[in-house]
């Protein structure tokens, strides 16, 4: 009897076939390449997926990896029940890829900018940062880009988002995550497929994480937390690490705006640098030498770094405080969203501006 091939895979071979077209189009253009991975990387990954009930009924899957799916299973039903999110089939597969990372992105910068340079693709417009499924283009790309005089960062990612495009699936890359993360992981990528903007990378990942901040903490307060004061450590080491990242950031841009010399600009960024190194050794020492960042100084940071971590957090005090002007309201806070999203760039940062500032000054907004 001939095997009857799954609805999900059909429509997918549908997509594939008019990427392909599409990628004859681009047959001149030097994207051709990216393109292709791309597609036989995602193809790949589907090929990989179970539903998730499946996985978790199979006597072969390990308890702890049973219990993780169980756990996200519920994050995914409180995810749309609860945060009004997304309610589709994303999430609700599981594919094991035999790797830690689902892709690795790169970002890069010139040597005296904190601005990274953007790629630009069919479906989601330009991003901040390129992605690979292979950790080896990836780092051939980069260093093409280092070659050319960039800062450059290569750091592998545990999920993205084809943005309400396909089902999106839960990975093996998600399961070290502790149970708080995981819940934030979640909600992060389907608030991608609820409001996002064409080539404003530091607008949509500021939403998705305050988003998952938001979520985590309905998540915590429903279900309760296994341990509350672990997970306040870890959120007080987050915020102020983010501080000094974000401190260091400021001194950059004052270097590279001013009118200084090239030669000098660069000596300026050399000890900046040097100083946020010794800034964090003081720092682990406070958390009684605590290591969870030590991978963020292996290689030692440059621009590229400071730049990925404030597409995702610079705006998110902004974010927090027009959810707060909505009373905390999920559905009015996501309305609003999609009203800035409507609107110029110049126009949506300058009302992002403004809602930081009031935020600045308003102690009950928190993050």
């Amino acid at each position: 009897m001939a095997l009857r091939r799954p609805a999900w895979l059909t429509r997918r071979r549908a997509l594939l076939v008019c990427v392909i077209a599409l990628l004859g189009v681009l047959s001149a253009c030097s994207s051709t390449r990216y393109y292709a991975q791309a597609v036989g990387g995602h193809l790949e990954l589907l090929s990989k997926t179970r539903p998730v009930d499946t996985v978790i009924a199979d006597p072969a899957t390990p308890p702890a990896v049973v219990r993780k799916l169980q756990l996200a299973r519920d994050m995914r039903q409180f995810a749309s029940r609860e945060l009004g999110l997304p309610d589709n089939d994303s999430y609700k597969r599981y594919a094991d890829l035999g790797r830690p990372y689902a892709v690795w992105n790169v970002v890069s910068t010139p040597e005296l900018s904190l601005t990274p340079r953007a790629s630009c693709f069919f479906f989601v417009g330009c991003i901040s940062y390129r992605g690979f499924f292979s950790e080896h283009d990836a780092r051939d790309f980069a260093a093409a880009r280092s070659a050319a005089g960039d800062d450059v960062y290569v750091y592998g990612v545990p999920a993205y988002s084809t943005l309400g495009w396909l089902s999106d699936p839960l990975l093996n890359t998600f399961l070290g995550y502790s149970d708080t993360d995981l819940a934030r992981l979640i909600f992060h990528e389907l608030a991608h497929q609820l409001v996002y903007v064409d080539g404003d990378s530091a607008f949509n990942e500021a939403f998705a994480t305050s988003v998952e901040i938001e979520g985590a903490r309905r998540w915590r307060l429903v279900h309760g937390d296994a341990a509350p004061e672990r997970e306040t450590t870890s959120q007080q080491r987050r915020e102020q690490f983010q501080h000094l990242l974000a401190h260091t950031q400021h001194q950059l841009t004052e270097i590279y705006t001013g009118p200084a010399s090239d030669a000098d600009k660069r000596t300026r960024k050399h000890l900046a640098l040097q100083q946020l190194l010794h800034d964090y050794q003081a720092l682990k020492q406070q958390w009684g030498g605590y290591r969870g960042y030590d991978h963020w100084f292996d290689p030692p940071p440059g621009n590229a770094h400071l730049a990925s971590l404030a597409t995702y957090h610079n705006r998110v005090p902004a974010f927090s405080q027009l959810l707060h002007e909505q009373s905390d309201e999920l559905p009015k806070f996501y309305a609003a969203v999609r009203e800035l999203a409507k609107l110029p760039t110049a126009e949506r940062n300058a009302r992002l501006d403004a809602l930081q500032q009031r935020g600045a000054s308003t102690p009950a907004a928190t993050q």
